[in-house]
């Protein structure tokens, strides 16, 4: 048994999809969460901004004495999956289990793909796909208004701008008869309904967050890691906390001021 937290990381919001499906499936696992909310979105950022903010997340977290590391962001999973693969302690982004779970998951072998305009154009999720099964189908959009619609709170599922975003976005894809829709970015889960009543009720959503997850209690199950009795969780962002804390409580439903600490990310 090994009582030391997981890791987990994003540019904000997003990544408490991760936290609440890790809480759920490893309720006695310790966390830590940092939210780069002083530098939210990522998906917009050139290469080599992505690569320097990756390393100091990751730096952050090994700090904290982390068991292993997720980073629950598709835009780092997309442009630095060689950090990921070097800092020590089992890791992960969210490309690989989530594409395995949408080869998996799709009846008529058409896939779409939604996530930030970095996560895309990396064609990282494509070619994890390809690896799987050549024979898939993909079809690929960005989606850039999605995480500061998220972050700003238009999450409501009768939300005018959001819904009327995601119709502009996804028609397209709608259009093309897939049957599987990953969510690219853990951000995008908070409005999987408004994206479910676009796509239609005959189309699989694929949960980043939810997959990344399931593949950390394996790992952790497999590698003897996992705690017992723990179950604290922690949140350090790179911005105001009290902005965070409102929005989280809602994905998390619980208060979690207290347990929310500003940390200079520029140092690590």
């Amino acid at each position: 048994m090994d009582a030391r937290p997981i890791g987990v990381f994003d540019s904000g919001l997003g990544g408490l999809t991760a936290v609440k499906e890790l809480s759920r499936i490893l309720p006695e696992e310790n966390i830590v969460y940092f939210g780069d909310t002083g530098r939210v979105p990522y998906g917009s950022r050139s290469r080599e901004i992505l690569r320097k903010y990756t390393r100091q997340d990751i730096n952050f977290l090994l700090s904290q004495n982390v068991k292993m590391i997720l980073a629950a962001c598709g835009t780092v999973s997309s442009t630095a999956p060689d950090i990921l693969q070097s800092v020590g302690v089992p890791a992960t982004g969210v490309i690989f289990p989530t594409a395995q779970a949408a080869a998996s998951a799709t009846r008529n072998g058409k896939i779409g793909i939604i996530g930030t305009t970095a996560t895309i154009r990396s064609g990282s999720y494509r070619r994890e796909l390809e690896k799987i099964d050549p024979a898939l189908s993909v079809y690929e959009k960005d989606c850039p208004l999605f995480v500061p619609l998220v972050e700003s709170g238009f999450v409501d599922d009768n939300d005018e701008i959001t819904l009327l975003t995601a119709q502009r976005y996804l028609s397209g894809l709608r259009e093309s008869g897939v049957d599987t829709l990953i969510m690219g970015c853990t951000h995008y889960p908070i409005i999987s309904r408004i994206i479910s009543k676009v796509m239609g009720g005959g189309v699989t959503l694929i949960d980043s967050g939810r997959e990344t997850a399931l593949w950390a209690a394996r790992a952790l199950r497999e590698s003897g890691l996992l705690a017992e009795g723990g179950g604290e969780r922690s949140f350090f962002v790179s911005d105001y906390v009290e902005n965070f804390s409102q929005i989280a409580e809602i994905f998390l439903g619980c208060n979690i001021l207290s347990d929310v600490q500003r940390i200079d990310i520029e140092k690590y």
